[in-house]
């Protein structure tokens, strides 16, 4: 099967999915991470000349798109003005939109929890939020999907998480308590390993059930 992983420089998801069987690519402004199958410039570049698609799994931008940013909106912060922070608004909706309705049969667009000015311009479909922890992953980050011709992933190996107040639950915070600085988004949106390999597993699957019944 062939997958795409739009907006992914750190080349989880594709090795997962390549790993499983699939012929996967990755696609990102920024060059991957580690050598593999990866195009670098803008997807929509590349779903212009290449369609052939049956699985994409989508990180796009959402700094503009998620509720925690929406006082932006109303006062922009330094250096920059509310133009600007209503436009990226605007093109964050349009991009979030285009791989939505991208020829595509299966799809899994990662996304936030959304402010009310992002919810009016996307239209968000039903919307599944996992945890890293719930495939082996010791960490907290809510995750959330949309997703379009697939099912809801499920649990794989569920950790215990740590209680409140420990170095454990510290540790396992490390996403969130990330150090300012150029580099703080792009720790942040790096994607887990144990999260990618099931959704390659229980992706992939599905996607290799409805070939064999065609």
């Amino acid at each position: 099967m062939r997958v795409l992983v739009a907006c992914e420089y750190s080349g989880r998801f594709r090795d997962a999915f390549m790993a499983a069987g699939h012929d996967a690519v990755s696609c990102d402004l920024l060059d991957t991470e580690v050598p593999g199958p990866h195009f670098k410039g803008d997807i929509r570049e590349l779903l212009r000349v290449d369609r052939r698609w049956a699985l994409m799994i989508a990180h796009p931008e959402c700094t503009r798109l998620t509720n925690a940013g929406v006082r932006w909106l109303k006062k922009a912060p330094p250096g920059k003005t509310l133009v600007q922070m209503w436009r990226d608004l605007f093109a964050g909706a349009e991009f979030y939109r285009f791989l939505r309705d991208a020829p595509i049969p299966m799809k899994a667009i990662e996304n936030p929890v959304m402010h009310c000015h992002a919810r009016e311009l996307i239209q968000p479909g039903k919307r599944q939020v996992v945890q890293p922890w719930w495939f082996g992953d010791p960490f907290f980050k809510a995750t959330g999907w949309e997703l379009i011709g697939l099912p809801p992933l499920k649990p794989t190996n569920k950790l215990t998480p740590p209680k409140k107040g420990t170095p454990e639950h510290k540790a396992w915070s490390a996403v969130h308590m990330a150090s300012p600085g150029p580099d703080r988004w792009k720790e942040r949106s790096r994607s887990f390993p144990g999260m990618a390999a099931a959704c390659a597993a229980q992706w992939g699957g599905v996607a290799e059930q409805q070939r064999a019944a065609a």
